[in-house]
């Protein structure tokens, strides 16, 4: 009965342990959303249409229910365990053409 108590105890501390955070163990890098660059909104022009836009930004990660002219691509990353940092961009359409751009990128006229 003592050895099983003991068995039990030595159990319990390694599940524990096995779950606390060692320096120098890996943490992944978590990447979510869509890669929005600023080489891809410097491509983006006022008039482009939803397919032009579609092929330069990729497949929006939020297409709004309520408000089907705007879309919004939303970028997350989180670094090992550093805090998570996020980057987004909204588009908005007049139609079927692309009327403004808001978020953290802006369109940068080429030089």
């Amino acid at each position: 009965m003592q050895i099983r108590k003991v068995l039990i105890g030595i159990t319990a501390s390694i599940l524990i342990t096995g779950c606390a955070e060692f320096p120098g163990v890996h943490k992944i890098d978590i990447p979510q959303g869509n890669v929005v660059t600023q080489e891809m909104v410097n491509q983006l022009k006022p008039g482009m249409t939803r397919n032009q836009v579609r092929f330069v930004m990729g497949t929006p990660l939020i297409t709004d229910t309520f408000s089907p002219d705007r879309w919004d691509y939303i970028y997350s990353m989180k670094l090992g365990g550093e805090a998570r940092t996020q980057e987004g961009v909204s588009l908005y359409f007049d139609g079927d053409q692309l009327s403004r751009i808001s978020g953290d990128y802006r369109p940068v006229a080429a030089q």
